[in-house]
């Protein structure tokens, strides 16, 4: 489809732009004009193969839950905690190599293990406290999500087909239904950008959703066009991948730093949402009381999963326990030399090497998972989920409310498969008491592909239910 040359030409190349192109760009402006399809979002590109993927995406996350690997567990990477676990087990190698060295060549070092019964218990206790809590953290997000998709396609479909279109205002009513779901997107968008502490309106997936409406976050933007988008230095870009605490940022820099009220873009699209439900009630378009109540309590739930997401994500671990779990791990590690040295020689290097792979893994993949919204490889998939939900919203506004009898009178309604495959046309002339045979025919066709010991004929039990199935085999013409 050709395009207004206006919206292509900036600066002198306007200028030189006829009155009647003038014309017939105002005369296409009337008309609603669509987005090339090399310019609409698409998946098409999303994944690369092995061959093409680089190293940089390689190590971004979340991890895509269509993504598969044919590498056993053992040998996979992506996902692993080993690139954060790279400088520390350097200083852990470098440690446990010049104690046993000098134990060896100088003077021995060696101490009982006894220490190493008592701390190992207490390490053992810690990381599990962490580990535990953490994922619960991460589950309860994920319970969050989901109930947020529910709800999400729930008052989605209410509004769709509860909310009837009055005749006077058939088209307007029929364009703010359509925009009501939208918001019901942007929501879930919204949220997912305020849960990375991203707080303006100008990204990608959420710019065209939400432009038409008011909002703290819209007017921010427009006031705030240098804001802090800069891609990561190479030296930042290593330091998140190995997890150097000093080359890490504030991920709230970006609030912090605002120098206007960014407001809560997801509280302001729920006002949106709820103007529209008190229009919709007000104009009679909800036919029965359940359809208003249903719309305006998905209303608070939605509210309801941002109060306890932000929960999840402005209460991490209390400070003293996470310092107290790292210091007691590291001391750990590095009093296990002198303890292994004593028992197992020059092989106290592996082996400390192989314990402290074990005891800052966990530690390291409670610290990830604490926070499930971020961009760590094992958080959750948001981006994956928020586009599901919105092609499941598209797939509700695809088809027009129907009339039942559509789809209850059509020809290719096979009411009872598998005893006949006659349509509703046929079923139609039967009397009511031949369906009602007819259905318990086919619910004992049901019990015998469903219970293993009546798949063959020749397991049948015999007697009277032997005879009562012969007898329904002999009377149905149409058993398949």
């Amino acid at each position: 489809m050709a395009f207004p040359r206006s919206s292509l030409q900036m600066g002198e190349d306007r200028a030189s732009v006829s009155i009647s192109e003038e014309a017939l760009i105002k005369e296409r402006g009337r008309r609603p004009t669509f987005i090339p399809e090399s310019f609409m979002p698409s998946n098409r590109n999303k994944h690369r193969n092995s061959h093409s993927q680089s190293f940089d995406d390689y190590f971004l996350g979340p991890r895509e839950l269509d993504r598969h690997s044919k590498w056993p567990m053992l040998f996979r990477i992506h996902g692993s905690c080993v690139p954060e676990l790279l400088l520390p087990l350097l200083f852990v190698a470098a440690w446990t190599t010049s104690i046993c060295l000098f134990s060896r060549h100088v003077r021995d070092l060696g101490i009982s293990s006894t220490l190493l019964t008592v701390l190992g218990f207490i390490v053992a206790l810690s990381l599990s406290f962490r580990s535990s809590t953490a994922y619960e953290r991460y589950m309860e997000g994920r319970r969050a999500w989901t109930t947020l998709t529910m709800v999400s396609q729930n008052l989605a479909r209410n509004v769709w087909i509860n909310a009837v279109e009055r005749e006077e205002s058939a088209k307007d009513d029929l364009l703010a239904k359509v925009t009501a779901l939208n918001l019901i997107v942007a929501y879930a968008q919204a949220l997912k950008h305020r849960l990375r502490f991203e707080p303006y309106t100008h990204y990608d997936d959420l710019r065209d959703r939400v432009g038409h409406l008011d909002t703290f976050a819209k007017e921010a933007t427009e006031l705030e066009p240098h804001r802090d988008d800069d891609p990561p230095t190479f030296w930042e870009s290593w330091g998140e991948y190995l997890a150097i605490p000093m080359a890490l940022s504030n991920p709230r820099k970006k609030i912090k730093n605002a120098n206007y009220p960014l407001g809560n873009l997801t509280l302001e699209i729920l006002n949106h949402l709820t103007v529209y439900i008190n229009t919709i009630i007000a104009g009679g378009c909800f036919r029965a009381n359940i359809y208003q109540t249903q719309a305006l309590n998905a209303v608070m739930t939605m509210n309801d999963i941002q109060a306890n997401t932000d929960r999840i994500l402005n209460t991490p671990l209390p400070l003293a326990y996470a310092i107290a779990i790292s210091q007691l791990t590291w001391v750990y590690i590095l009093i296990l030399p002198f303890q292994l040295y004593t028992t197992l020689g020059m092989v106290a290097i592996p082996g400390t090497l192989f314990a402290a792979y074990m005891i800052l893994g966990f530690a390291s993949i409670g610290r990830e998972i604490e926070n499930p919204f971020g961009r760590d490889v094992n958080d959750l998939p948001l981006d994956d989920f928020c586009n599901q939900l919105a092609v499941d919203i598209d797939i509700i506004m695809a088809t027009a409310p129907r009339d039942s009898d559509v789809f209850v009178k059509h020809e290719q309604n096979q009411l009872m498969h598998p005893l006949s495959r006659n349509g509703y046309e046929a079923w139609s002339e039967s009397s009511i008491d031949e369906i009602r045979s007819a259905l318990k025919k086919k619910s004992l066709i049901s019990q015998k592909n469903v219970q293993p010991g009546l798949r063959r004929r020749d397991d049948v039990m015999q007697g009277e239910g032997d005879r009562r199935y012969e007898r329904m085999r002999s009377s149905g013409n149409d058993v398949v």
